[in-house]
């Protein structure tokens, strides 16, 4: 078994997360809540302690990586605003439903299912056993980003059809990145500054753009709700990821 053949298994996972935000968007909240927390988890369980580890080993003390992470963050946020505040001068879009940030969130999306499958390529690099593990964990949670995914580009107002497109290139994603450590192999190092923009990508999507939404126009009890299912999102992320160590 190797990174290559495990990959195109999380085709099939992401495309099952997609496949239930398209079939369940009547309960919007309580997806964007359980999409948030599942967000904000694999930064905090995954892509965190990911980009430390990678750190120590090469003797770094991380820090090179935490600016990547805030860059990631400033520069996502100045691009979605950049994308708001241009619609709403030229035809007065409203804030937070724009097709645009919904394509630009989920490219963004993309782009971490494609640096999920390059970290699978290079677990199995370091050994089997760590592939393994690696693998187990990128497709138990790429059935959250296939939800992400979905749930991103109706959340902002795209056609189901724009929705299908996107979740169709977010679950070949992996596959072309594992596909891609064949031909080269990343000092730790970088791979953790890669990780660390990728992550402050994740952060601003979880926290600034997400979040608002799931308790937009809610009362007391859905906002209750959409909480309990962030906090659900998370815990399944931190349970997947614990049980493949």
């Amino acid at each position: 078994m190797n990174a290559v053949l495990l990959s195109l298994v999380t085709v099939l996972s992401t495309s099952a997360g997609g496949l239930c935000a398209l079939r369940f968007g009547a309960r919007r909240h309580l997806l964007l809540g359980f999409t948030a927390g599942a967000l904000l988890g694999v930064v905090a369980f995954d892509l965190l302690p990911e980009i430390f580890a990678l750190s120590q080993r090469a003797g770094s003390d991380g820090i090179a990586a935490m600016v990547a992470l805030a860059g990631g963050f400033l520069l996502f946020h100045a691009l979605a605003t950049f994308v708001l505040v241009h619609h709403a001068h030229e035809a007065g879009y409203a804030r937070h439903r724009h097709p645009d940030v919904g394509l630009l969130s989920a490219a963004a999306m993309v782009g971490h299912s494609f640096v999920d499958g390059v970290g699978m390529g290079l677990a199995f690099q370091v050994s089997p056993a760590v592939g393994l593990s690696v693998a187990i964990a990128v497709i138990a949670h790429d059935f959250c980003d296939g939800l992400n995914t979905v749930s991103l580009m109706l959340m902002h107002g795209n056609a189901r059809a724009s929705a299908r497109r996107m979740l169709a290139l977010n679950a070949i994603a992996p596959a072309l990145g594992a596909l891609s450590t064949l031909a080269f192999s990343v000092p730790p190092e970088r791979l953790a500054f890669y990780l660390g923009f990728f992550a402050g990508c994740l952060l601003y999507i979880g926290a600034a753009d997400i979040l608002p939404q799931a308790h937009a126009r809610a009362g007391p009890t859905t906002a209750m709700s959409s909480i309990g299912f962030m906090l659900l999102g998370a815990s399944c992320i931190f349970a997947v990821l614990r049980a493949a160590a």
